[in-house]
């Protein structure tokens, strides 16, 4: 995906959202699940998380505008199975790079089926070393088939969330 100078407006107000309290008239949810331990662990998951390894790991990835996730990136994943398929157009809101807790979020653009944004991170516990990979979220219909979808298209969310954590799971945990 080529880089543009035009940043296309996303389709929600709220942009940003995820970094703190999430806004009202949206479904929300955050899955955190513990993936191993050590700091080594933590640096590696972060660096695989800004690479797109949760999007690669659950084959919905297509392409995106940059390697590595950064303000302004314009990235695309396809949702669907076989050749029924959307591609969800997104675009990168803020990355997270703190001392225990790395990650990036991205915000919907006009065209993706969703409305809203969702939050891509690792967090470090230095009290016990432990590791979790984390996936929030605010979102809600964006097209009529989505509406129609309703609670299932909730819990096919949740279900990929817990898909994007599995993919930085270490082999061995």
């Amino acid at each position: 995906m080529a880089s543009e100078s035009v940043v296309a407006p996303f389709n929600y107000a709220e942009v940003g959202a995820t970094a703190g309290e999430f806004p009202r008239g949206y479904h929300h949810f955050r899955v955190r699940r513990r993936i191993g331990a050590g700091r080594g662990l933590f640096e590696r998951a972060g660096v695989d998380i800004r690479a797109y390894r949760m999007q690669h790991g659950t084959g919905i990835f297509q392409e995106a505008s940059t390697a590595v996730a950064e303000p302004g990136t314009r990235l695309t994943v396809r949702l669907g199975v076989g050749p029924v398929g959307i591609t969800a157009p997104c675009q990168v809101v803020y990355v997270v790079d703190e001392p225990n807790r790395r990650g990036f979020a991205y915000g919907t653009l006009p065209g993706h089926p969703e409305i809203g944004e969702e939050l891509f991170a690792v967090e470090y516990d230095p009290a016990d070393e432990s590791v979790y990979g984390v996936v929030a979220a605010f979102s809600r219909p964006g097209t009529w088939y989505t509406r129609l979808g309703g609670p299932v298209v909730r819990l096919i969310q949740r279900y990929v969330a817990g898909k994007y954590i599995d993919a930085i799971r270490p082999a061995q945990a």
